[in-house]
């Protein structure tokens, strides 16, 4: 067999392994997990710089975008929602 087809069935190959075992949806899942139940045993600077590397790889605009709206304000608190008087109520007796 000559080198270029021995090398287009590994490639083959390797493309089916990679896609059987899907490792960017799992370091994708991983990123989630650890940004969404991260408790105080995993708030250690090392573990949350690689997080945040692992997030940075994987979902890059999503990053992007994190760090540019990072000191914009709090919106504001929605307003309360409307209260609707009931039209069979009788009207207050006026005096």
């Amino acid at each position: 067999m000559t080198p270029v087809l021995v090398a287009a069935a590994a490639a083959l190959a390797a493309g089916y392994v990679l896609g059987r075992i899907r490792p960017w949806d799992r370091l994708d899942t991983w990123v989630w997990r650890r940004l969404t139940f991260m408790g105080d045993w995993t708030k250690s600077t090392p573990q949350q710089v690689i997080t945040i590397a692992a997030h940075v790889l994987v979902r890059p605009r999503i990053s992007y975008d994190i760090w540019r709206r990072r000191n914009e304000p709090r919106p504001p608190d929605p307003s309360p929602a409307i209260q609707f008087r009931s039209t069979t109520d009788p009207e207050e007796p006026t005096p």
